[in-house]
């Protein structure tokens, strides 16, 4: 009748779990790993350029500007493909419509994604927690950046920084000066 034996070999009712001792006793919600991944990868997106794009020229993988041009004879997008005849064990190169190149922003929200993801095979967690997370992790970061902006001043010419950034629904913020707008516009940091 008990088909599912536990970690100790008991046979057992119950479903097989990721971890010994079953469910957490945490809440869902505050998914630790999505909130890290989220400041994290808000950082990042403040510090370099996430509308650079990843392209292949002269079977080089190279990173440049969107303002370059990209011919279709010298610059593709580079997407990884796997190949299934190999088994999964090589990546060969795809010819992709270069109307939507691989952008460094698009990666870093994809890593966020992944390590956010990751934790809901284990069962600890849900999809609504990893996007929520994220979220939270991004407002963290982005309190950081305020307080950045008004009390770091860039040696030797005494300026203050601003940083520029997508979220991850997709605003575009500009933090300068204890600030942040969209648009032109002053944005509330308690209602992002």
């Amino acid at each position: 009748m008990f088909k599912n034996p536990d970690n100790l070999g008991t046979q057992t009712a119950l479903l097989p779990m990721a971890f010994p001792e079953g469910s957490p006793m945490h809440p869902a919600y505050g998914a630790g790993h999505a909130t890290v991944a989220g400041a994290c990868v808000t950082m990042l997106k403040a510090f370099f350029d996430t509308d650079a794009l990843f392209v292949k020229r002269n079977d080089q993988l190279t990173i440049i500007e969107p303002s370059e041009k990209l011919e279709t004879d010298q610059a593709i997008a580079y997407v990884p493909v796997l190949d299934p005849t190999t088994q999964l064990s090589s990546l060969n190169d795809s010819v992709f419509s270069i109307t939507e190149p691989l952008t460094v922003g698009n990666e870093l929200n994809k890593l966020a994604a992944n390590i956010s993801i990751g934790r809901d095979m284990a069962g600890v967690h849900y999809y609504t927690d990893y996007i929520d997370s994220l979220i939270m992790g991004e407002k963290i970061a982005l309190g950081i950046l305020l307080e950045q902006s008004l009390s770091y001043e860039i040696y030797p010419v005494n300026i203050r920084p601003s940083f520029s950034l997508t979220t991850f629904l997709g605003r575009n913020l500009r933090i300068k000066d204890g600030e942040i707008t969209e648009n032109g516009q002053i944005v509330d940091w308690c209602a992002l």
